[in-house]
């Protein structure tokens, strides 16, 4: 019996399946334009998965042994696939409901326009900081946010960038967050250190996205800002019922994440509170001559459609329901089973080690772990193995290099955690764009925190600046652990 010998990815193998991404990623833009995350680059990310199995199959490995691999590896995004359905049936909810007409009624009268990109940004960084999840964050006070924009004649792109940046400096600075405790947990560091050490990243990319937030704010143009408030404030008025009230249901959702309950059962729970609120104080608005049970089904399978008589907010406040978010479940499979080919088939790995080999001073290092995590979200398309991966294989060469393991875990979230939302297929991407409406590359250029992350934590490893030695303990616990 014949037995075939399985050979190390190479190089020049990893980059085969890389080329073809990028060629049919580019194709797929240039044929369907806005219209490729539907169908085309799900197509594009199974067929270069396919490739790299089959470069697998080349270099020895049995078919078998890599589909039980990439398919055991796709289980990291069950649990967020059932989140993003139940973050559809909450939306269709929450708008039927009149819970995110209140949080836009309410956002419009307090709010002013010239701050009102900044504030967005405080807001949901002070939220995702207390509850410690950008998601959660986004798919509740950043929905409303969006809607307040519209109110107010804002731009939703620059909206949903003040969004994104404030709701990621919370979750990557929370110690409730999941990723701000995977990353000092992968590279052996004390929880309340690595977030000590973020503040030296965290806090002036904070402050530069707000002072930029806050002159596009100021230099937003005024005009016809008064009639747009008033006439939006009206139809929500005389479209729903508005109280106080209504807002408890967000309430309630922010205190079960902050009680640290899991996010399907809190997401779930908070949808039920919306359609209850649907039911008692807002059935001329969805209801219509249907039996209650089959409207509130229909409600969380297809979501709520507006009638106001204007075309802007009627598209705002239609949406929600599990049925909105397959296409983007369908975007987070193809990514995951791509991202899972290319680790199980060691493709993933053989790009790091090529990085690896340029990389030994304190600024090569940190950017090098940078640049890579910035590639593993492009290429596995999941924020959690660009953790990881990464992190696991600079491990050594941290310890090696004489510096403290927190300097990884700070370079880690500088940039696989925050860039995850800048990537139209990776999971974090494609959420953001479900949830707050608004397409990845339209929102990308103003997500000033997370594109400027990146460069401060390069900029600290090039100057020398907060970079913490190892300690002699430290090196004792690094050896024992590898």
């Amino acid at each position: 019996m014949s037995t075939t010998t399985e050979k190390p990815a190479t190089l020049l193998d990893a980059l085969i399946p890389l080329g073809f991404l990028v060629a049919s990623l580019v194709a797929s833009l240039r044929y369907f334009g806005e219209d490729a995350s539907y169908g085309p680059s799900q197509i594009a990310l199974l067929l270069t998965g396919c490739i790299a199995l089959l470069v697998g199959m080349k270099n020895g490995q049995r078919w078998s042994t890599l589909e039980r691999g990439v398919f055991d590896g796709m289980s990291v995004v069950f649990a967020p696939t059932f989140i993003l359905l139940a973050v559809g049936i909450m939306i269709g909810a929450w708008i039927a409901g009149g819970v995110v007409p209140a949080m836009i009624y309410y956002g419009l009268k307090l709010l002013n326009p010239a701050i009102f990109y900044a504030a967005a940004c405080l807001v949901c960084a002070i939220v995702s900081l207390s509850i410690g999840s950008s998601w959660t964050t986004a798919a509740s006070v950043g929905v409303a946010l969006i809607g307040t924009a519209v109110g107010l004649g804002l731009s939703v792109e620059i909206t949903a960038g003040a969004v994104i940046s404030g709701a990621y400096f919370g979750d990557k600075m929370s110690p409730l967050s999941d990723t701000t405790n995977l990353a000092p947990a992968v590279v052996g560091v004390d929880l309340f250190s690595h977030v000590r050490h973020m503040f030296w990243t965290g806090a002036p990319a904070l402050l530069i996205a707000l002072v930029g937030f806050l002159f596009l704010g100021l230099s937003a143009d005024p005009l016809g800002q008064a009639e747009t408030l008033q006439s939006t404030l009206g139809m929500l008025e005389r479209n729903f019922q508005i109280g106080w009230y209504l807002l408890l249901p967000l309430v309630l959702l922010l205190l079960l994440a902050y009680k640290r309950m899991p996010a399907l059962p809190a997401i779930l729970i908070a949808a039920a509170t919306g359609l209850l609120c649907a039911v008692l104080f807002q059935p001329h608005a969805w209801m219509g001559d249907r039996p209650l049970l089959a409207a509130l089904w229909q409600l969380t399978v297809s979501g709520y459609e507006a009638m106001t008589g204007d075309a802007v907010l009627d598209d705002l406040l239609s949406g929600g329901g599990a049925a909105s978010m397959l296409n983007t479940v369908w975007l987070i499979l193809s990514a995951v089973f791509f991202g899972g080919a290319m680790e199980r088939t060691g493709l993933l790995q053989a790009l790091i080690r090529g990085v690896l080999r340029y990389a030994h001073k304190t600024a090569g290092l940190i950017s090098a772990t940078v640049l890579t995590c910035i590639g593993t979200n492009i290429i596995a398309g999941d924020q959690y193995i660009a953790i990881v991966l990464p992190g696991r294989m600079y491990k050594i060469a941290f310890r090696d290099a004489g510096l403290a393991p927190v300097n990884l875990s700070r370079a880690l979230e500088d940039s696989a955690t925050v860039t995850s939302p800048l990537v139209p297929w990776n999971t974090c991407g494609a959420f953001m764009a479900a949830s707050l409406g608004v397409a990845t590359l339209d929102y990308l250029p103003y997500c000033f925190f997370n594109l400027v992350m990146p460069l401060i934590s390069i900029a600290y490893g090039v100057f020398d600046f907060r970079i913490l030695p190892l300690m002699e303990d430290e090196a004792i616990v690094l050896a024992d652990s590898v």
